[in-house]
């Protein structure tokens, strides 16, 4: 396969393996690109790409934007605070207006689980999805499965858990997919709480013990907890307190010698940002099994890749 079926990335659902393997092999690709000295290509030139981010971002924001201009395409930065949405404009007339500057692709980061794929029913350029709600994160998937295929060569039987706030995670509904697209084992360990009843019916194995679930695994990707999306404030409304939470969901040093000591190494991950001291260890986070940079780079390497070659179909 040479090229995307779909004229947008709105999620891994409605990618094949095929699809999957080209995306991660055209970001190999590119990773060698922004390790060398000149780290642009022409690719892209004269192509303009919006960041549209109607929720706070840092890394992915960012790396979209190295992405973008590693392949030489302009750039333009939209932020919700402070636009005319503040104003009770609507996201179509917001795009609309910005893609009558003609613009050719869209990037897109939205709180609204589906935006994405709204949006793109109703305008004719590509749409990545950043990020919609706790739905999607396909770019994050995608550069995690990449992560994994340099440390382990390939996914095929791999275990992975994921261990954390499943209930908030727009990162663990697409990892789960492109795992198991990839030919992954894939587990969810957290409170009750935070694991939706229908992940069992995903073919994941659910695990309330962290011990288990770290003894059972090649691969740990520890997720935050998200309390932004939790109602804010001081109340905790699925566990009793974030001291409680690392007591017994924490992935420390010490809970990682007992699971290793059969002899294997527990590859970590973590999509950022960390709360460290809460979901993982600092110890952990920058321990000799940590991947957690090597994530960060492929982000750049990803989105360089699926901008490419959703970009490729723009003269069609």
């Amino acid at each position: 396969m040479t090229e995307l079926r779909s004229k947008h990335l709105l999620g891994i659902r409605g990618l094949t393996r095929a699809e999957l393997e080209l995306i991660i092999d055209t970001a190999v690709e590119f990773k060698g690109v922004i390790n060398r000295p000149i780290r642009k290509v022409p690719t892209l030139r004269d192509v303009t790409v919006a960041n549209l981010f109607f929720e706070d971002s840092t890394r992915t924001r960012l790396s979209f934007e190295l992405a973008e201009k590693r392949l030489s395409a302009d750039v333009v930065n939209f932020s919700a605070a402070s636009s005319s949405v503040s104003k009770g404009e609507t996201l179509v007339d917001t795009v609309h207006n910005i893609l009558a500057m003609k613009v050719d692709l869209v990037v897109m980061r939205h709180p609204h689980p589906g935006a994405a794929h709204f949006l793109a029913s109703r305008v004719d350029v590509p749409i990545v999805n950043a990020g919609d709600g706790t739905h999607e994160h396909p770019t994050q998937a995608l550069l995690d499965a990449l992560s994994l295929k340099e440390q382990f060569g390939q996914l095929d039987g791999l275990k992975v858990t994921i261990v954390g706030d499943i209930r908030h995670s727009r990162v663990a509904l697409s990892n789960i997919l492109c795992l198991q697209k990839l030919g992954a084992d894939v587990m969810v360990c957290g409170p009750s709480t935070l694991i939706p009843k229908h992940y069992a019916s995903m073919g994941v194995h659910v695990e309330h013990d962290i011990d288990k679930a770290l003894a059972w695994c090649d691969v740990a990707n520890v997720l935050r907890i998200q309390l932004e999306r939790q109602g804010g404030g001081d109340h905790i409304p699925f566990f009793p307190s974030l001291r409680e939470y690392h007591a017994q969901y924490g992935v420390t040093k010490e809970r990682l010698a007992c699971a290793e000591s059969g002899g294997k190494k527990i590859t970590i991950m973590h999509p950022g940002p960390m709360n460290r001291g809460v979901e993982i260890a600092s110890d952990v986070a920058d321990g000799e099994r940590s991947v957690i940079l090597n994530q960060v780079e492929n982000g750049v390497a990803v989105r360089m890749a699926v901008i490419y070659l959703l970009a490729s179909g723009l003269g069609g």
